[in-house]
């Protein structure tokens, strides 16, 4: 397949350009040739030197991946990003991005793909940022304590196995959660947001310090399960997308711990 029409293909059923005006990712091709053809292609969180390397090492044309390169432009290439953009080309390898797109889609993106885990229902859009979301809120099919949630997010690809629970938990809300809003890596600017939608609990990545009392009077339990971990489905729904439309694929898992 050219890799300007695998591209293309991928910005529409993302629907890429939405998001044009509000993310700070430059979402779609960012490093390639628009007439190359690629055969196999990798699949990674992060656009960095050690995954970049298991790309070319897995014979891949093409990484594509959530976090990229190109965050409001790059002024210079130097220094880690010339190493990174140096490794993509010097291996002939093109590089596809997509950032919020891929948080917020309804069935391909990172919160469908918590919610799926968690076993919600009923799902709605959640997580405004302008005029599109980058999250999901639905009901839980059985409500849940907060401990089995924590159990089901412990889990997740990525997460740190030297640890009994990874998942750190503010449990401010019910005893049983019906309702949940889910925003991926660091979501904790839409708990006010949650709390409007009439969830019990968010469950993001990461948190900030001002988070802990505000869950605290809102009285809404907060799950912190990893940014790493809550972002790997996304790219991996791609795969499964990618291998639907006859291309070689591979995934390249490189946890952080964060």
């Amino acid at each position: 397949m050219e890799l300007s029409e695998y591209a293309d293909r991928l910005d529409d059923r993302l629907d890429t350009a939405a998001y044009a005006d509000v993310d700070a990712s430059a979402n779609g091709l960012q490093v390639g040739s628009d007439d190359a053809e690629i055969d196999r292609v990798a699949f990674a969180v992060d656009a960095a030197r050690a995954t970049i390397e298991a790309a070319a090492d897995a014979g891949a044309d093409l990484l594509v991946v959530h976090h990229g390169l190109s965050w409001g432009g790059i002024e210079r290439v130097t220094g880690r990003a010339h190493d990174r953009i140096a490794a993509l080309i010097e291996n002939d390898l093109a590089l596809y991005v997509s950032h919020l797109p891929l948080d917020g889609h309804p069935e391909l993106g990172n919160a469908s793909g918590v919610a799926d885990e968690v076993g919600l229902v009923d799902r709605e859009p959640f997580g405004e940022i302008g005029p599109v979301t980058v999250g999901t809120v639905g009901g839980a099919a059985e409500p849940r304590s907060a401990a089995a949630v924590r159990e089901t997010l412990d889990g997740f690809e990525g997460q740190p196995d030297d640890e009994s629970s990874p998942t750190r938990v503010l449990d401010f809300g019910p005893n049983r959660i019906e309702r949940v809003a889910v925003v991926t890596g660091s979501g904790a600017d839409w708990l006010d947001e949650a709390v409007a939608a009439g969830a019990d609990a968010l469950i993001t990545g990461e948190g900030k310090g001002k988070l802990y009392h505000e869950a605290r009077e809102a009285g809404v339990t907060v799950f912190l399960a990893g940014h790493y971990a809550t972002e790997t489905f996304g790219v991996r729904a791609l795969e499964s997308l990618s291998a639907e439309w006859g291309v070689e694929t591979t995934y390249v898992s490189h946890p952080t711990g964060l």
